[in-house]
């Protein structure tokens, strides 16, 4: 006989089949991986994707019984392998994309190692983190949907986990795992809006290898045209009243006072003098426009606004040359409200060193401009008269506005521009009236921006896509300050009045390198709506969620509670949970057994119930046989019909197909049943 302390026969072999990890979990595992890995598929090396499928196939490879599970060292080479190229690939390992990139790896790996039910869990939660990566790259809405089926799918590969009888792929394990996730929504929407907002303990890297699509803090000729063809948002405004007509909406965003080797630049925070950085409080003309913005990530730290723009969010800083400036880099969506005075007059006093930094021109460069400019000039009666005079002469000679203009000489680009290509885009024809200006000595500056944006009829938002990126010039002239000037307008005015696409219309460049975008097929009226759609759905998800930071909290707990303090901010989130949680509780605690009965059983518990209307009750415990036993004892007419019954119910109850008798079925236990029919005459017989 065994000790006390002795391991009963068989017990370790049942312990070790506890911990498989079911076919049906494994399967569910793979699934969950590979849509886990898909959104960053375009962000991460294609030899990565290929580990993937190679550790799948591994690891049904070892299901199979084919193949081993690695060896130590094979699984350091591996381990090793993978970090050598993640190194590789992007040169480092320190930045947002190598570390996610190299978890991503590790996420591959630990597949082909996962033996035990421990492993398989180790991989499961770390797929959950694996899903919040892709909030560090995009909060969009339809990635957000794709991360909650990535959600299900990982819950479900746990509830199949926990399954392990459940040896074929099982379709019905994401129905409770859905039913899991719906019952902790409610939960979720109280912590999303109540739980306080804290500042990280962590910081995470830049996104130093992300692919950026924006303007540069410089400029040259083409650089803006190549951004032209991209159909992405820039950024969404709307606007508190009436919406401005669109060829006053002039977005600035840079302003590129230097000029050298044939490349503008803006002005650093240190090639500006300390007495000079300070922004100059100008007069408020007029009625100012009061607008809210949502930008998507810039990885920089301009802003975009109006004529004269000023911003009520912290961290926003007013620039001498009248811009908006964020002390943090845009790496997310952002979102600010800004004022702007469209006729107010900007720097009517010019100090003597920003004079000189507006006029400053590379010594001997564009000859044949500089002489143009200067002859022009003696012919004008003042500044004004000759900004309009060399408009005039962009309209007036054969200039081509276009999106493919010839490549210009690095040497007197300008020069090669005005007098021989005379083909550009809007970079172009700003960058040379700004040098026409400044060799005459009337200072003149290149801004950057984006000009107009596409109105949203169903929401009233304007939408300011990449293609609306855009050049033009101010000029400074004596009473009246720094001036807009678009030459772009002399020579194509339906850019500035309709936008790029009827601008160009007659070349067929607009988007012609995004055959696929919703915006090239505007003229379908159903594609048109649906996307007008999406892009309200968008803004109200970037405003409502992606844009609910600590300051909107505290707005909506004043809202609700009218002075925040710790004891009603306290009785709302208990309250809350308990208005969410207690009606879960209640279900749990009334829950019955739902299982569904099968006939066999229905047919069996007829026979018990017949027995006990006549008082012979089933008692707690007994089994089939016993209880055929123990009536019969008593009433012996029915032990030959009770014999049978009991036994027929066990042997299609309790044993495997294979091993029952031919002649035994469900029907034929069925019909036994419906013949069963005891009567309390029989008593009296016994």
């Amino acid at each position: 006989a065994a000790g006390a302390g002795a391991i009963p026969a068989g017990f370790g072999s049942a312990m070790k089949l506890l911990q498989q990890i079911p076919r049906n979990a494994l399967v569910w595992i793979i699934i969950a991986q590979f849509a886990l890995v898909a959104p960053h598929a375009g962000r991460i090396p294609g030899w990565i994707l290929g580990l993937y499928l190679f550790a799948a196939f591994w690891r049904v490879q070892v299901y199979r019984g084919h193949w081993s599970f690695p060896a130590r060292s094979v699984k350091a080479v591996l381990a090793v392998g993978g970090f050598t190229g993640i190194y590789f690939s992007y040169g480092s390992v320190i930045g947002l994309e190598p570390t996610v990139a190299l978890l991503l790896t590790a996420f591959a790996l630990k597949l082909i190692e996962l033996v035990a039910r421990k492993d398989a869990y180790v991989l499961i939660f770390l797929g959950y983190f694996v899903c919040a990566t892709e909030f560090l790259f995009t909060q969009d809405l339809l990635i957000t949907l794709y991360c909650l089926i990535n959600l299900a799918l990982l819950t479900t590969a746990l509830v199949a986990l926990h399954q392990p009888g459940e040896h074929q792929f099982n379709r019905h394990t994401i129905k409770l795992a859905s039913v899991m996730i719906l019952q902790a929504m409610p939960l979720m929407l109280v912590l999303f809006f109540l739980f306080p907002r804290i500042a990280p303990l962590w910081t995470v890297p830049l996104k130093s290898h992300t692919a950026k699509t924006g303007i540069s803090d410089f400029m040259k000729p083409g650089d803006v045209s190549k951004l032209s063809r991209s159909a992405e948002v820039a950024f969404r405004a709307r606007f508190d009243g009436d919406i401005p007509d669109r060829s006053q909406l002039y977005w600035r965003a840079l302003v590129f006072s230097r000029f050298e080797v044939g490349r503008w630049s803006n002005l650093g925070y240190f090639n500006v003098p300390a007495k000079e950085r300070r922004s100059t409080v100008m007069e408020k003309a007029g009625e100012p426009l009061r607008y809210s913005i949502i930008m998507e990530p810039t990885q920089q730290n301009w802003l975009f606004g109006l004529r004269y723009a000023t911003a009520d969010r912290p961290g926003i800083l007013a620039t001498p040359d009248f811009r908006l400036y964020s002390l943090l880099v845009i790496e997310d969506d952002f979102s600010y409200r800004v004022e702007s005075w469209p006729e107010a007059r900007l720097e009517t006093e010019l100090s003597a060193w920003r004079r000189a930094v507006e006029l400053r021109l590379p010594d001997g460069d564009n000859p044949r401009a500089r002489d143009w400019a200067r002859l022009l000039r003696e012919k004008s009666p003042d500044d004004r008269a000759f900004a309009e005079a060399v408009l005039a002469h962009f309209n007036r000679e054969p200039f081509v506005y276009t999106l493919e203009p010839p490549l210009l000489p690095d040497a007197n680009a300008m020069d090669a521009f005005l007098f021989e290509t005379r083909r550009g885009f809007c970079e172009h024809f700003a960058a040379a009236f700004v040098v026409a200006m400044r060799s005459a000595g009337v200072p003149a500056r290149v801004v950057a921006g984006y000009q107009g944006g596409e109105l949203n009829p169903v929401n009233k938002t304007v939408i300011v896509h990449q293609f609306d990126a855009h050049a033009w010039a101010e000029v400074w002239l004596e009473g009246e300050g720094w001036v807009r000037f678009d030459p772009t307008g002399a020579v194509a005015p339906e850019r500035i009045e309709s936008g790029l696409e009827d601008a160009v219309a007659g070349e067929g460049t607009f988007l012609s390198e995004s055959p696929l975008s919703p915006l090239r097929y505007r003229s379908v009226r159903w594609i048109n709506q649906l996307r007008l759609r999406y892009d309200a759905l968008t803004y109200r998800w970037q405003s409502w969620v992606v844009g609910f930071d600590g300051n909107a909290q505290v707005t909506l707990l004043r809202d609700i509670l009218g002075e925040v303090s710790a004891g009603r901010f306290a009785a709302v989130f208990i309250g809350s949970w308990i208005l969410v949680l207690l009606p879960v509780a209640l279900g749990l605690l009334r829950r019955r057994d739902t299982r569904p009965v099968s006939s066999l059983d229905r047919g069996y518990l007829k026979v018990c119930e017949r027995l006990a209307n006549l008082g012979y009750p089933r008692v707690t415990g007994e089994s089939a046989t016993q209880y055929a036993a123990r009536v019969s004892a008593d009433c012996p007419v029915w032990s030959e019909p009770l014999t049978e019954l009991s036994s027929l119910y066990a042997e299609l109850a309790y044993t495997s197909p294979a091993q029952r008798d031919p002649r035994s079925s469900e029907q034929v236990f069925l019909k036994a049943v419906k013949r069963f029919r005891p009567r309390p005459g029989d008593l009296d017989g016994a």
